[in-house]
């Protein structure tokens, strides 16, 4: 995996993955960013989490946060560039379970930050998203509302 920095999107595969959103049909968006958290979330405890699995999960809970109150949009080049649709509510407290699965002993992506002098910059970043995933209800969203794509770092 090549990162070249902390951030949710700084990296090959969380890139690859705001392409493949770019790429897929609108309709299909949001079932994208849930079958990545779920697939994330669904990975028992004494499983190991492979670092793409968890890499697209944490870039998938960015984009959910985004459209949250106090949620920071997503603005790095690497992020999607089309529109996404406005999210269920319920896709964010799956996404605050696919980032504990991620920082979790049995994940490769943590075992790597936590090897390096940038792994707890990285952890209060994750934990900064999933803050603003776990605090209060959201927003009921219109059915076929799009929001713009917003990019997050």
């Amino acid at each position: 995996m090549g990162t070249w920095d902390t951030g949710h999107f700084d990296n090959d595969t969380a890139a690859d993955f705001s392409g493949s959103l770019d790429e897929a049909a609108p309709a299909e968006r949001a079932g994208l960013i849930r079958s990545t958290l779920a697939g994330a979330a669904a990975t028992g405890a004494e499983d190991y989490l492979d670092c793409d699995e968890a890499v697209t999960a944490v870039a998938a809970a960015a984009l959910v946060a985004a459209q949250c109150p106090g949620g920071e949009p997503v603005t790095t080049a690497y992020g999607p560039q089309e529109a996404l649709p406005a999210f269920p509510a319920d896709l964010r407290p799956l996404a605050v379970s696919a980032l504990d699965r991620v920082v979790a002993e049995e994940s490769e992506l943590a075992e790597l930050w936590d090897e390096t002098e940038e792994g707890p910059a990285w952890r209060r970043g994750i934990e900064e998203l999933r803050a603003v995933l776990a605090s209060g209800p959201a927003p009921a969203a219109e059915p076929d509302a799009q929001a713009p794509a917003g990019r997050a770092g």
